[in-house]
């Protein structure tokens, strides 16, 4: 009671206006910091939509692709895949999100028309080491940043012709993305369907195109069918090889797992005395290409189809990258600056552009001596090829000028 008599008396004596000044200045001052508090929440909630939007915008599509897919822009794979963490696929965004020049620098990449979205899959090559498991790992990373769907463009062939240095030099690219093993989809694992072959292949942004190789395709009659009905407008690519330097290659490779194996000769010849080629042993069986692109034709149109030239590709890769990335749609990316010769391996190097280190090469599988070959026998087999060169020349308009290299079995020819 004591208390509210001597607020009654305290009301009475305190005019009216100034009672009133006070409850409005107590109101303004509420209304204040309710207004900074909203303007607060949606200061955040707009950076946030910032945030979000920078990740997402088309103009932002390579740079994120660079942060969260390595490519092999430090060179040739020593046989194995560099795999990145979840973690550092994490920091990969979050440094993209910070970035403040992030549009000037990507806006001239954005310009650049690219390929549609695909993808490639997995299965374990004798001469690479990385297991499906791995390469899911991988994959599933970064799937959050892209989808799952068929390749658009397969290196079908051929066999030591230089398929895994072409792919390499591909991977270099940003709009490329690659698995490193040859899935043997359409030649040995057909029956698993194509949900599995779209299971295994990496996720790709917009503007990607995810490839993959194995060069049996070309020798399987199936194949050409198979691709046909999974993806007509399908882009190939081959890489050819002078068939007798091929084959010896083909040869040498055979005899590093087994040296137990005949020689070269031997297995070459049904009958020497008679000359009689062995065309059924299919180190030489791959060499007849003629035989083989009349299989592929019967599917696809020359345009859908580009040829490399296993030996430009060594002595002037950059060159040969040039019209493999026009084929595809790509932006001349790949260019001489990414390549070094490696005069102890015999064949180019990949390196980064931007910095000083060491080229990083194929691994130990490639580069081996071939063994000396009987020059009668090279003579001989470069005369039971040329009809079918000849006729591979015609078919794709093109002349590799293998019969100038008739002495091509030299001891410093490499695999």
């Amino acid at each position: 009671m004591a208390f509210w008599s001597s607020t009654s008396v305290f009301t009475s004596k305190v005019p009216r206006k100034i009672l009133f000044m006070f409850t409005l200045s107590l109101s303004v001052t509420y209304l204040f910091y309710s207004l900074m508090s909203c303007y607060n929440s949606f200061q955040f909630q707009e950076n946030y939509v910032y945030q979000a939007r920078l990740v997402t915008e088309e103009t932002t599509f390579v740079t994120l692709r660079e942060k969260l897919y390595p490519t092999s822009s430090q060179g040739y794979f020593d046989e194995e895949i560099i795999e990145s963490s979840a973690t550092e696929q994490t920091i990969a965004v979050s440094s993209l999100r910070n970035n403040a020049g992030l549009e000037e620098r990507t806006a001239a990449w954005a310009r650049v028309p690219a390929a549609p979205t695909s993808s490639v899959s997995v299965h374990q090559h004798p001469e690479f080491s990385t297991t499906d498991s791995e390469l899911r790992k991988v994959v599933n990373c970064t799937s959050d940043y892209g989808e799952k769907t068929l390749p658009q463009a397969i290196i079908i062939g051929v066999k030591k012709g230089g398929t895994r240095a072409l792919l390499e030099a591909l991977r270099v690219h940003p709009d490329v993305r690659a698995v490193g093993n040859e899935p043997h989809f359409f030649d040995r694992n057909y029956e698993k369907g194509l949900d599995w072959y779209r299971e295994l292949m990496p996720s790709t942004l917009e503007g990607q195109i995810t490839m993959e190789k194995t060069p049996s395709y070309f020798v399987t009659n199936s194949a050409p069918k198979r691709i046909h009905s999974m993806a007509r407008d399908i882009k190939l690519i081959i890489v050819v090889r002078n068939p007798v330097t091929r084959a010896i290659s083909d040869y040498t490779q055979t005899l590093s797992k087994r040296p137990e194996i005949p020689t070269f000769e031997v297995l070459a010849f049904k009958n020497r005395t008679l000359g009689l080629i062995d065309a059924s042993w299919s180190a030489l069986r791959i060499g007849i290409y003629a035989l083989h692109l009349e299989s592929w034709m019967q599917y696809f149109p020359l345009s859908q189809m580009h040829f490399v030239s296993g030996e430009r590709l060594i002595v002037d890769p950059a060159g040969e990258m040039v019209k493999v990335q026009d084929f595809l749609g790509l932006k001349r990316i790949v260019t001489d600056k990414h390549f070094y010769f490696n005069k102890t391996k015999g064949f180019p190097c990949l390196k980064k552009p931007e910095d000083s280190s060491t080229p990083r090469c194929l691994g130990k599988s490639k580069g081996r001596t071939h063994p000396k070959i009987d020059p009668d026998v090279i003579r001989r087999l470069h005369k039971f090829y040329k009809p079918f060169n000849m006729m591979f020349y015609q078919m794709t308009g093109q002349n590799f000028q293998w019969e100038l290299e008739e002495d091509g079995n030299s001891p410093g020819f490499r695999d």
